[in-house]
């Protein structure tokens, strides 16, 4: 039976293989071996290394490479927080509305022409304020309680949902209007250093505070008394979650628009193989997450002569097998 020190090994294994996959892979292929050279080229580049070679790797491939590897570990922890949070394994990193929020501050730059980091910055300013505004709206008494964050999070993104509507309404249908339908197909394409410069921070910064929180991750369940009884201060643990998730999904978002199924897929597959313990569960959902949005992207772009919008294969993928994981194990663990 596989431990989870060796399952944890075997997921980083077949990550590091992938990589090296993904990065041989393309129009112009090239050998495994010459992608070693390639990648110790600035300390000590090979003969058999050309431009063209340093080009690809280091300008195209390894942006949008390191992009799916943060954007699906990221997916992932933020849905195992949420998860973890909410006690549901339904919930997703746009339970709160974070997503769809992102994604119209990311069409609204793509209508007023602004240009790609300024659409990111967009992007990522919605999203925190669609927080905002589900943690206003949810305040009753003073308190929050968890029932009113999820309903408050469905009103929020509906509502920012009818304005991406809007958005594609008036947008001119034969230059803006594509743009708009590509990018909330989400897309790894354009990947660049500076693209990952903005968010990668916010990403690191939210996932590595959850990942110290994992075993706090598990009171959430506990009723409130259980978990007051020892010394864990709930209003304190929800919010730092929610702000971390949020950080993490809007950052995902604002890079590569909507890529759907890894916050909801790769949590519930983590706890068929683990169980409920959130201190494995987290730090293996990270790299399934990333595993499995670096093989759907190497996939998209390689697949065939055209590339195909990265979250159609993630839910072509993800929904089959969430169908065939729920028969076998019978319904929700929780």
């Amino acid at each position: 039976m596989l431990t989870y020190q060796r399952i944890i090994v075997l997921c980083l294994v077949l990550l590091v293989a992938t990589t090296l996959v993904s990065l041989a892979c393309g129009r112009y292929w090239i050998d495994i071996e010459n992608i070693f050279y390639t990648l110790l080229a600035p300390l000590n580049r090979s003969q058999q290394v050309t431009d063209t070679m340093l080009s690809i790797v280091w300008n195209v491939r390894l942006p949008r490479v390191l992009l799916a590897i943060v954007a699906g570990a990221g997916l992932a922890v933020a849905g195992t927080a949420f998860q973890a949070l909410f006690a549901n394994p339904l919930a997703t990193p746009d339970t709160l509305g974070v997503a769809t929020g992102s994604a119209f501050g990311a069409v609204l730059g793509i209508l007023l022409g602004i240009d790609g980091f300024g659409i990111q910055i967009s992007s990522l300013f919605m999203g925190l304020m669609s927080v905002i505004l589900v943690y206003g709206v949810s305040r009753i008494r003073g308190q929050n309680s968890v029932l009113m964050l999820i309903l408050s999070g469905l009103v929020i993104a509906a509502l920012f949902s009818a304005l991406i509507s809007l958005v594609k309404y008036v947008a001119d249908p034969q230059d803006v209007l594509p743009s708009i339908t590509f990018w909330m197909m989400g897309s790894l394409t354009g990947a660049t250093m500076k693209t990952l410069a903005l968010g990668l921070p916010f990403i690191l910064t939210g996932s590595i505070v959850l990942y110290s929180l994992r075993w706090k991750l598990n009171a959430l369940s506990l009723p409130e008394d259980e978990a007051r009884s020892l010394g864990i201060p709930l209003f304190r643990l929800r919010v730092l979650v929610i702000v971390c998730g949020t950080m993490i999904t809007a950052s995902v978002v604002s890079m590569c628009g909507l890529i759907g199924w890894v916050g909801l897929l790769i949590p519930h597959f983590t706890r068929l193989l683990l169980g409920n313990n959130n201190t494995q569960v987290l730090p293996t959902s990270l790299i399934l997450g990333a595993l499995f949005v670096l093989s759907a992207d190497t996939l998209a772009r390689s697949a065939t002569e055209f590339e195909i919008p990265v979250s159609i294969l993630t839910a072509l993928i993800g929904a089959p097998v969430f169908i065939m994981l729920l028969r076998r194990n019978g319904g929700f663990q929780n």
